[in-house]
């Protein structure tokens, strides 16, 4: 047994409620188990139980065995001397207060097939572990927890948001851009793209917004790749490196190791110098553009904002190295739609809930509901098991608890879990 799970049966009164007792032999009635905190301190908050013919209300405390309370050192803690009840699964020692009075301690009779299930839960091999009991789950009650999913996964990336918005000294649009950048890079190039953004700040930028050429050459000198190309006869490269040159010199930079980039296993769509190409034309083609989306949440607007083309050169190219056929290489939908829920919805969400907004939180959630789910592998998985995600919102929803919950084995904490511990077969 584990601890976890102990609190878990005490949570949920999976134990038998008849003939109760104390270690002590006293009779106890639970008429309300408490809250669970989920913080420091003792277990359970504001339980309500009877034992004998008195009643208590106060805290409650879980553990495996009678003397963990000292391995815990709560006897030193004085928040631990008004516990109303230790609940245990082995007696192995009685505890007292600081005025010698005993402490109470039951040794919760949970259900006898609860930790089996629990067991055979930690064990299974599948996608998710309680496959079985999807077929379970009500409509609501799935789709009331990817509501909770959402809300928690949103508040998980405003989180790690927080620290280049500190690092920035709260500049919004310099963080934006930053976070941007980061999420053109994908997976594979995300950790390039963020330290290409944060070594070439926005308002440098913004110097030279009315010069897609000069913001290429600001980006591309400034990402290494540059440096990689040791001769070529290549016109716009060469113009290219030269003027990279130039504003390296005049803005004294020091460019990235180009080699850091990723291209392997990459579709040439997602080649960095086509994403780099495509973000220089966003650059230059916007100004102040998370003001703009805090003006304006509409989906459609927020969508023409994204929609830029690269220069002419990348029409026929995808690396420096080659030509291709002419392809047309603006941010297409798909990607549109990947860089406002990983980037623009989370961050609208940070930016209300600092600035006390909770209209703008609101909206960010909507924004997800607007965009259609999102198409891979974990998500199609869900699909064989007919929990089909019906917008970004749920897809979301769904890779966090898979990858938070189900992954994690956090089988306890999840509403689904709950179901499985709890079915009959």
């Amino acid at each position: 047994m584990k601890e976890a799970l102990l609190q878990y049966a005490w949570q949920h009164k999976l134990f038998y409620t008849n003939n109760l007792q104390t270690i002590n032999g006293e009779s106890i009635e639970v008429i309300d188990v408490g809250q669970l905190n989920n913080d420091a301190g003792p277990d359970f908050f504001n339980a309500k139980i009877k034992i004998g013919d008195t009643l208590w209300v106060g805290n409650i405390e879980v553990h495996i065995r009678s003397s963990d309370w000292f391995r815990h050192h709560h006897e030193q803690n004085s928040i631990y001397q008004s516990i109303i009840l230790h609940v245990i699964n082995e007696y192995d020692i009685p505890l007292k207060r600081v005025d010698g009075e005993e402490i109470p301690q039951l040794v919760l009779p949970y259900f006898s097939d609860l930790e089996e299930k629990y067991e055979q839960l930690l064990q299974k091999n599948a996608f998710v572990a309680c496959s079985h009991a999807l077929d379970r789950v009500e409509p609501i009650t799935f789709h009331s927890w990817l509501n909770a999913l959402m809300i928690e996964r949103l508040e998980q990336k405003a989180t790690q948001m927080e620290q280049v918005l500190n690092l920035t000294q709260h500049n919004w649009e310099e963080s934006f851009y930053i976070l941007l950048a980061r999420n053109f890079g994908l997976n594979l190039n995300g950790d390039p793209f963020e330290q290409l953004a944060k070594s070439l700040p926005n308002n440098l930028l913004a110097k030279h917004k009315n010069n897609l050429f000069q913001i290429e050459a600001l980006l591309f000198g400034q990402s290494g790749l540059l440096d990689e190309i040791v001769e070529t006869k290549d016109e716009y490269v060469q113009r290219l490196q030269n003027e990279s040159l130039f504003l390296r010199k005049k803005y004294a930079l020091t460019p990235m190791n180009g080699q850091i980039w990723k291209m392997l296993r990459l579709r040439p769509i997602n080649f960095p110098t086509v994403r780099i190409a495509q973000l220089a034309a966003l650059i230059h083609q916007s100004s102040n553009l998370f003001s703009k989306i805090v003006d304006n949440q509409d989906i459609d607007y927020l969508i023409s904002l994204f929609r830029c083309e690269p220069s002419l050169y990348w029409k026929t190219h995808y690396s420096f190295h080659q030509s291709s056929r002419s392809t047309n290489k603006a941010l297409g939908d798909k990607t549109i739609q990947l860089l406002i829920i990983n980037t623009l919805a989370p961050f609208l969400f940070l930016y209300g809930k600092y600035k006390a907004l909770p209209k703008l939180q609101e909206n960010a959630l909507e924004l997800l509901e607007k965009l259609p789910s999102e198409q891979n592998h974990v998500i199609e998985k869900w699909a064989t098991l007919n929990m089909v995600a019906r917008s970004a919102f749920e897809s979301q929803a769904m890779l966090h608890l898979k990858k938070n919950y189900c992954d994690a084995r956090k089988c306890l904490q999840c509403r689904i879990g709950h179901i499985a511990l709890t079915i009959n077969d």
